[in-house]
Formats: structure tokens, sequence, C-alpha cells
């Protein structure tokens, strides 16, 4: 959609000045006139008393596809380090350039003296590094950093960009989207790229009108695969008529590759305008926060609890449990809704989707919305008293009883192993 002034009916009034939320409105020769800032958000049209503002449909004309190349991975960094997230989406991005052909795995990386991670994403599989680096980008601000991307893509051309479904990745990604009149599907799960023909796919999955399309053209597009309906399908998405196609990925989902400090690749140092006056937020002070946090999606082992133990108190056992074994603590949603653990330790859908060496589910009968989140475990060990329980269709090891009776059997034996010298206190 596009929006434009009716210069008759316009009496420059600069009531639709003070509306716009991103100063895209000048006044020439007292009629209003858009600047290049306009989001096409539409605040300006209700605060115009003379009907002097519409919308209309966008007369651009379709979108020349082949003019966008590569998959970009946008490279999260807080404080100079990488985000993990950011390495397992260049892994994934390796495998969709591969899938798609000729095109390179690109790592754009935005914030103030980030010179020293360049070589970590080569490491991880970057081919080309965009950097854009400035004492402005040093913190996460939405306008800078959504300034800064919109312009890199615009300049350069992507055809994919996927972003991490961070805090940061769900408030960058979609107004990115919007500035570029693209589509965005959040949370993914899954990237796939399609090989079949085009013109039979889009009849068969959609109702777009595919006239004027080629019917020899292989469909090369991003199959988006996110839970939908409260987990209970898998909804894929694909984004045909325009470019970038981008999504937000769970962390956890995808693997990293090996690193290798040996490879080398590209770096692009991004020409952009970005002043203070672009960003309307400052930052004034970092408060860390003082309770502890847990950090799932790096965790290798992960003591989750659920309904079945009963009452908040269980959790010190998990706790207990956890500290033996090297652990961190997890929970299920029906956990945290009692109040009996804070939102920070929730596996599942509506928490944090991870990928631990070995999870432990003590007292979760394994709801579909928690097996989204980590039914990608490398290993699963189930405990519950109900042998019907659905945890245990996906778990590795399951164990029938009580986790009061369970875990600190479990445990006796760990520090029997360790007293032996078989075990080290870490597990190995």
């Amino acid at each position: 959609m596009a929006i434009k002034v009716i210069n008759d009916k316009c009496k420059g009034c600069k009531l639709c000045l003070k509306a716009c939320p991103f100063e895209a409105i000048d006044m020439v020769d007292k009629i209003a006139v858009f600047n290049e800032k306009c989001t096409a958000c539409a605040a300006c049209i209700p605060a115009c008393p003379f009907d002097a503002i519409e919308q209309t449909a966008d007369e651009k004309g379709p979108v020349d596809l082949s003019a966008y190349k590569d998959v970009w991975v946008y490279t999260e960094q807080r404080a100079g380090k990488i985000m993990n997230v950011a390495l397992e989406l260049l892994g994934e991005a390796n495998k969709l350039a591969k899938e798609i052909g000729d095109r390179n795995v690109c790592a754009v990386l935005i914030g103030s003296n980030t010179d020293h991670l360049v070589p970590e994403l080569y490491a991880y599989g970057a081919q080309v590094v965009y950097q854009i680096d400035d004492p402005l980008l040093a913190n996460y601000t939405t306008d800078g950093y959504t300034k800064v991307l919109t312009d890199a893509v615009q300049e350069y051309k992507p055809e994919i960009v996927i972003f991490g479904a961070t805090h940061i990745g769900r408030d960058l990604a979609p107004r990115v989207a919007a500035r570029l009149d693209t589509g965005l599907t959040a949370d993914c799960t899954r990237l796939d790229v399609n090989t079949g023909n085009y013109i039979d796919y889009l009849n068969k999955y959609t109702t777009l009108d595919t006239t004027g399309m080629d019917p020899n053209s292989p469909d090369k597009n991003l199959k988006q695969t996110r839970p939908a309906f409260g987990g209970n399908i898998m909804a894929t998405i694909i984004c045909p008529k325009k470019r970038p196609q981008m999504s937000t990925v769970r962390p956890g989902v995808m693997s990293k590759l090996e690193k290798d400090p040996s490879k080398k690749g590209e770096l692009i140092k991004v020409k952009y305008t970005l002043s203070d006056s672009d960003i309307r937020t400052k930052v004034v002070e970092i408060v860390k926060a003082t309770k502890e946090i847990v950090s799932l999606t790096d965790a290798e082992i992960i003591c989750s609890g659920g309904r079945g133990l009963g009452d908040p108190s269980g959790f010190q056992l998990i706790k207990q449990f956890a500290d033996k074994v090297g652990g961190v603590v997890g929970s299920s949603r029906a956990a945290v809704d009692a109040g009996w653990i804070d939102h920070s330790h929730q596996v599942g859908q509506t928490g944090t989707t991870v990928k631990p060496r070995i999870y432990f589910a003590c007292g979760i009968s394994g709801a579909i919305q928690h097996l989204a989140g980590m039914q990608t475990s490398d290993i699963i060990v189930a405990i519950n008293k109900d042998a019907d329980a659905p945890i245990f269709e996906v778990a590795d090891y399951g164990i029938v009883g009580d986790l009061y009776k369970v875990i600190p059997a479990i445990i006796e034996e760990w520090d029997n192993l360790c007293a032996s010298g078989a075990l080290t206190k870490k597990g190995e």
C-alpha cells in the first residue's frame, strides 16, 4: 500500500506532521509532501480534517526476483559477543545456499568496534561479512539498527534474510520487513527450499494468481515452517512475489557447523548514513538483573519439572538434581502458570526452544506445546508415574515411577560413580 496527498484538498494545517511518528512529511508551498521516511503506517490519515490524505494500492508493479541473490544472517551480538543463535543460523544458511545453488552465505554484523568478531563468523561458515560499524550502534536501538539494515538490504538485495527469534530479533525483523514491503514468518522451526515446479506448487498450496508466471521456472521459494493453532499443526509459508524472504528462527532449533579457524572470507564495509537525530530513543544505562539468570539455550543438560512435582517445593529437588549433573533447571508452562518458578525457566512453544545433550523431563506429561521446544534434544529421559504419558513417545529412556523416589536414587548412584572414579562431577 502507499499513502498520497490530494493537493486540492490540502490546507497546509500541519496536523499530519504532528501525527507522523517518523517525521516523514514535509511542507512544500503549504502542501504536505511525503519523504523517503514514510512507512505507509497511515497514522496521518485520521489526523487530517480535510480528507486530503488517502491510502492507495502500491503501483510499483511486480518485483524482479532475479535481482536478489545470497542468504543473509543477521548476526546478533551483545557486548562484543556473538549470540549462539546467529552461529546456528549460519549453519542453516549454508544448507539453504546449497539447496538453491549459486548463493553466498553472508553475515550482517552491526555494532561498534566489532572487527574482532569477523574471523569467528568466517570460522562458522560465513563466506561474506557485511559490517556496519558506528559508535551510535554500540547498543541496540530499534531506530538505528532498522535504518542501517534496511538501507543495506535495499542496496545489496539478498534473496533470504534470517534472524534469531530473540527479543532483539523479534523487534528488528518485522520493522525491516515492513519498510521493505515484504513478508515475514516468525518463530520458524524449519526452513527448506522447494525444488518442484513453481506453478504446480502455487496452484496446489495457495490461491495466488499465477497469470503471467513462467510455468517452466523451477520454484526456489523458501518454505518456512512454524507451529500454528496452539502448536496443533505445522504451517508451511512461502513468499513467492516479494523479496527478500524473511524469517525469524527459534534459538536451539538449528545446528552450528564445526568451527574451522582456518576459513577466510570477504569483508564488505557497508556505506551508510546515520545521525543522532535518526535515533529517537537513547540508552541511558544498562542495569544487569540481580536475580539468577538461566541460560537454557546454551545448556548441555537440562532438568525440567512440571505439574507432577505437586507444589513449588518440588523445584528444590530439581535444583539439587541439576546441580549434581552439571545442568540447569527448566520447567513446563503448567509450572510457570502456577507461579512455582520464573518464566525464564520455561521450555516450550511459548518459552524457550532448547537442544541440549540430555533433557530430563520430571513430572511432565508431554503436551505438544512443550514437545515443540525440546524434542530435538540429543537424549530425552522421562520420569513420570503415568505410563501412558505422551512424553514417553519421544523419550529415549523412560522411567515409570514416583520422581521423589527416582531422582534421589539417580543422585545417589551418581555420587557412587563419582566416588569410584567412573564418573566426574560434570558427568564426563
